[in-house]
């Protein structure tokens, strides 16, 4: 009896599947069309100086997927899309392939660098490099290339003196680790947050992470499942030492700095600009010889991060030359203090190839306003992951009232917060008082700043005078080319945030050009070089347009504040 209901079963399973055998009922997906890749440059010649600077941009688009029944949208997750980048316009050898999420991409100076050097160009000559976006509906499926693009790119000689440290999205961060004889043994101070993920990069564009083992982020890999290296709970300085060939990484944890001598007293951690200080009242001017000494807690493989495991390890100061030199005892040093009154002892960790310490009259310049803030929290509901990220920023546009401004595509489940650096969860700011719109901030506040509805917005966050406002984007504009300041609409594509315009150039673009997001011109942006800045304050120029006759066509992402202008 069994036997036969099982067959009855199967009886049932083929009739179904034949009742939809019919032409009517079929539902087909159409293959997706070549997208357009656009570059913000042709040419670029790069040099050590602008290893920080967004010196190449890219975007591009691809056709959405579409069904037969328009009833039934298209599954999420089927379209990949990978950019290719090669010395061999035929893409046949040299291929450097990474997957994107995005629709576009910004380089770095020192991030073209390794990936034009990756892909077999020389230093000092200028070589055509080639671009092109892969777009695939499944991995059985051949991909659909987009149009190729090609940048003249002049790469530097690749420094291996240097490990650059990199955040979490490996992006830079400023910081780096050195090596006298260039063998793969790196030394240096770097300042960081509580519980700091980070990446290691050698001149050559080889990416460190800590090998995926679970507990332990001090044993280096540059294998592509590596993980992100993370430091232990305690924030401040920390004594590095990476060795690539070894495999291993170790961190010092320096909390405490004191001196003695002729001047005494405990030094303070600047940690944005990686150097300690102490501010002193001198009788006189003249030289003065003092010691400085501390006991670290040194975190390595045995230790992990745990705190109690930590070795305790004494430190010192010692003198070498004009320069200082770590040693496990403090030695004489030497300072030259410029006038009577107050002072400030300044020890400077930040050029790892040169610590010194010095005297300055009178106390600390003003710290410097960071030139992003991020928002984590802002599109929990809508990111891969459903993660808190700080992919998302605002750039600085008054430095004098450390305001800043951007748009974001808001889709929060528990509302936001605004931190002042990336990666750092300890240091932010959230709700004082106020509602989606507008409103006062209170640092390390418990309240989350509330998220609107879901949307674009133009966002303004003052830090210095503890403000927030948001306005809804509706339409964007641009206004200038040819000198003619009318407002024409640009186009919205299928990515939150990104623009279209095809631009006939006919005349002279005197003043530059502006996008601007509302009919009374108060919401504009300016900027140059592939970067968008709000015009809040009279300092920030328009966009810069010297381009000859012809057609353009005008790319802006405004959540990634950047822009392009491509020929056609």
């Amino acid at each position: 009896m069994k036997t036969f209901i099982n067959r009855l079963f199967l009886l049932c399973a083929l009739l179904a599947v034949a009742a939809c055998e019919k032409d009517e009922d079929k539902i087909y997906l159409n293959s997706i069309e070549p997208g357009q890749l656009v570059a913000s440059k042709d040419a670029i010649v790069l040099t050590q100086d602008q290893s920080d600077a967004i010196v190449l941009s890219l975007a591009w688009s691809v056709d959405r997927l579409a069904v037969s029944n328009s009833a039934v949208s298209a599954p999420d997750g089927l379209l990949t899309m990978s950019l290719q980048v090669s010395t061999d316009e035929n893409f046949a050898t040299e291929v450097v392939e990474s997957g994107e999420t995005s629709y576009s991409r910004a380089y770095t100076g020192a991030e073209l660098n390794a990936l034009a050097k990756n892909v077999g160009a020389q230093s000092d000559v200028a070589g055509n490099v080639y671009f092109r976006l892969a777009a695939r509906t499944g991995s059985n499926m051949q991909p659909v290339y987009t149009n190729t693009v090609i940048v003249s790119i002049t790469p530097y000689e690749i420094d291996m003196s240097r490990l650059y440290v990199l955040d979490s999205s490996q992006a830079s961060t400023g910081m780096s680790l050195y090596s006298p004889q260039s063998d793969g043994h790196y030394e240096g101070f770097v300042g960081v947050t509580g519980w700091y993920n980070c990446y290691l990069q050698e001149g050559d564009g080889t990416v460190w992470g800590a090998a995926p083992i679970d507990g332990n982020p001090f044993t280096l890999s540059s294998a592509e499942n590596k993980w992100n290296l993370w430091f232990p709970a305690p924030a401040g300085c920390y004594y590095m030492v990476a060795d690539v060939n070894d495999a291993y990484w170790t961190g010092l944890s320096m909390s405490v700095l004191s001196v003695a001598g002729d001047i005494t007293g405990e030094l303070v951690y600047d940690r944005p600009n990686n150097r300690w200080t102490l501010i002193f009242q001198a009788a006189a001017a003249g030289e003065a010889t003092i010691r400085v000494s501390g006991t670290g807690s040194l975190y390595n493989s045995t230790t992990g991060t745990d705190d109690a495991a930590a070795i305790a390890t004494p430190v010192g100061f010692v003198q070498e030359g004009d320069a200082l030199a770590l040693s496990e005892q403090a030695g004489d040093l030497v300072v030259s203090i410029p006038a009577a009154g107050e002072n400030t002892l300044v020890i400077d960790l930040s050029d790892p190839t040169h610590w010194t310490v010095t005297v300055q009259s009178g106390t600390q310049e003003e710290e410097e306003a960071s030139p992003l803030v991020f928002l984590p929290g802002i599109d929990d509901a809508i990111n891969e992951g459903l993660n808190w990220t700080f992919d998302n920023y605002l750039r600085l546009y008054d430095p004098d009232n450390h305001s800043y401004a951007g748009v974001a595509n808001v889709g929060s489940q528990w509302g936001y917060q605004v931190a002042i650096e990336r990666d750092n969860w300890n240091d932010f700011y959230a709700l004082g008082e106020g509602d989606a719109y507008a409103g006062t901030l209170l640092f390390k506040s418990a309240t989350n700043l509330p998220a609107p509805e879901p949307g674009l917005y133009f966002m303004n966050v003052s830090l210095g005078n503890l403000t927030y406002s948001l306005t809804p984007v509706q339409t964007v504009y641009y206004s200038g080319f040819n000198d003619n300041w009318d407002l024409t609409s640009m186009t919205a594509t299928e990515t939150p945030g990104v623009y279209t315009a095809t631009i006939e150039l006919t005349g002279e673009t005197p003043w530059g050009f502006q996008i601007v997001l509302d009919e009374d011109w108060t919401l504009t942006f300016g900027g140059g070089d592939g970067v968008l800045l709000y015009q809040g304050v009279d300092s920030v120029p328009n966009i810069p347009c010297n381009e000859t006759a012809g057609t353009y066509l005008l790319t802006v992402d405004l959540v990634q504040a950047t822009y392009t202008l491509t020929v056609q």
